[in-house]
């Protein structure tokens, strides 16, 4: 008998290297010019993280929510990630392109940066407004090239 192989209930995904794992978050203008010239955030404020493109997309309705129109691509040390994954954890539905639900869940983490966690912060907003706008126009087979390759992130069992 053949087994299905199929995506577990709850997986994290996300880009990341050998030394970093990137998380995303939405922002206002002022917050991203500021982080992104600071490579930092200002401390003191409590964030709401994912290393879901898709599910960044869909909290910020590709960067359209009022106060949320930029999207920050945020590339955290992988110690920094494993630390914001103690603090706090909720797992969502994932989404696709269109911000439909999927069966399986995807993570956000809340909680503040840490500097030393950050490695990079660029700006990914125009990426997110591009992939909208091939949706706009029907061409997803344009809009998927453009997603980042988010390959699962091993969990230990607490997660």
């Amino acid at each position: 008998m053949f087994e299905e192989k199929r995506v577990p209930d709850r997986q994290v995904r996300a880009v990341q290297t050998e030394t970093t794992v990137r998380v995303y978050l939405a922002c206002s203008p002022a917050v991203a010019d500021a982080a992104l010239e600071k490579q930092a955030f200002e401390r003191g404020g409590t964030v709401q993280l994912t290393p879901s493109f898709r599910l960044a997309a869909y909290g910020s309705e590709n960067g359209r929510k009022p106060g949320h129109e930029r999207v920050l691509a945020v590339d955290l040390t992988r110690d920094g990630f494993e630390q914001a994954l103690r603090e706090h954890v909720e797992w969502v539905p994932e989404r696709d392109l269109d911000h439909t639900a999927l069966n399986f869940q995807a993570i956000q983490l809340g909680g503040e940066l840490v500097d030393e966690w950050i490695a990079a912060v660029t700006d990914v907003t125009p990426v997110m407004r591009d992939i909208a706008g091939l949706l706009a126009t029907d061409q997803l087979h344009l809009a998927v090239k453009l997603v980042p390759y988010e390959p699962p992130y091993p969990l230990d069992a607490k997660a």
